[in-house]
């Protein structure tokens, strides 16, 4: 962001403050172990700026539901959710869960357009972006390319598509130094789960950026290599080609049945 020191409150025009009490997480609740943030997509954009400029550090997982499940058999994915400053819920089953046990949540927040919308708030910020991920360098191109054409003044410094491989020590190193020497605020991670909760978690102590998020598929449906499900199917967590979500729907709705199982509120009723 464009401010040289932590204050309170900033102002970003008539419509956009930032307060440094919202770097304070917001509640949340346990799914299957897991704390999912009881948040939408402002509180969250909120938290990310109030981060900055507070000057503070942590990294945030957007989690869709199948994220929930593969942590019950991956210790360190689990390790890597819990940890996070903040895991928001992405899958709508979730939400749903959350819901059941007596919140009152009117969407979650998905990935992609958590990118989005912080895109473009970022240009009446300042804020500086980095993108960690996506396809090949080619397609990490054209999405950078795509974010500048779509918020005109978004402030893309860097980025490094990794390969398809662990990093070795020296590859470690030289990221680590482009991405703290890049000025950036919030790094993107756009390397599927569970590698980028694992790579977050593994980086937070090296990177001086403030904010790290994993947004997994966000690259692929922003550089318009995927195309996203009509917006009257993305509620119900159809996010890309039908052909490739129909079996995550059912899925979804058994992961629904076994998080109301397992509640507390669940196993109390008649």
């Amino acid at each position: 962001m464009s401010s040289q020191e932590p204050l309170a409150l900033q102002d970003f025009g008539p419509d956009l403050h930032v307060d440094v009490a919202d770097a304070v997480p917001p509640p949340s609740v346990s799914i299957l172990g897991i704390p999912l943030a009881i948040t939408d997509y402002e509180r969250t954009m909120d938290w990310m700026d109030a981060t900055i400029v507070d000057g503070g550090q942590g990294y945030v997982c957007v989690a869709a539901t199948h994220t929930v499940m593969a942590c019950q058999e991956d210790p360190d994915l689990r390790e890597a959710v819990v940890e996070s400053d903040l895991t928001v819920p992405d899958g709508q089953p979730l939400v749903w869960a959350m819901n059941a046990l007596g919140h009152n949540l009117t969407s979650r927040v998905y990935g992609p357009d958590l990118m989005a919308r912080y895109c473009e708030r970022s240009v009446a910020t300042g804020t500086k972006m980095f993108l960690y991920g996506g396809r090949n360098q080619g397609a990490l191109v054209q999405l950078a390319l795509n974010l500048r054409r779509r918020y005109p003044g978004v402030q893309i410094v860097g980025g490094y598509a990794p390969p398809y491989r662990p990093l070795t020590d020296e590859e470690h190193k030289a990221i680590v130094a482009e991405i703290n020497g890049s000025g950036a605020d919030v790094v993107w991670v756009g390397i599927g789960v569970p590698k980028q909760e694992k790579w977050m978690a593994e980086m937070r102590p090296d990177l001086t950026i403030p904010v790290l998020i994993g947004v997994g598929a966000a690259f692929d449906f922003h550089a318009g290599l995927v195309p996203q499900a009509p917006a009257w199917l993305s509620p119900w967590g159809w996010n890309g080609p039908t052909a490739c979500r129909a079996s995550r729907a059912g899925c979804g709705s058994a992961t629904y049945t076994s998080i109301r199982a397992s509640s507390p509120a669940s196993r109390g009723s008649g």
